[in-house]
């Protein structure tokens, strides 16, 4: 009579090992897809900038933009900084990746 119960914890078991893996995967696809906050990434850009300077102004838009170059695409932010060169304000814009916060692209205004 013990093979029944024993059958049965061996169901159990391997129905709770597949739903652990199953909602682990899901769990890490979420965050994986997560993207940081507009904040987040204006405060990491700024960080570099100030590494040159001191900064006078920035910004960045809090809804996002697809961004593609060639065959890759992705959701971006755009934003700004401003500083003086030369005693002279200047801006620039960037577009940095909403995942990870890389700038993909900056210029001179």
């Amino acid at each position: 009579m013990s093979k029944p119960s024993s059958s049965i914890g061996k169901i159990s078991l391997s129905i709770g090992i597949t739903s652990l893996i199953v909602s682990s995967f899901f769990a890490g696809k979420k965050i994986a897809d997560k993207n940081m906050s507009a904040t987040d990434i204006l405060k990491k850009v700024k960080k570099q900038f100030k590494k040159e300077g001191p900064i006078e102004g920035s910004w960045i838009e809090s809804s996002l933009i697809n961004y593609r170059n060639f065959a890759f695409e992705t959701a971006a932010y755009k934003g700004g900084i401003s500083r003086y060169e030369d005693n002279e304000l200047v801006t620039y814009e960037f577009l940095a990746d909403a995942k990870t916060g890389t700038v993909l692209k900056i210029s001179r205004v």
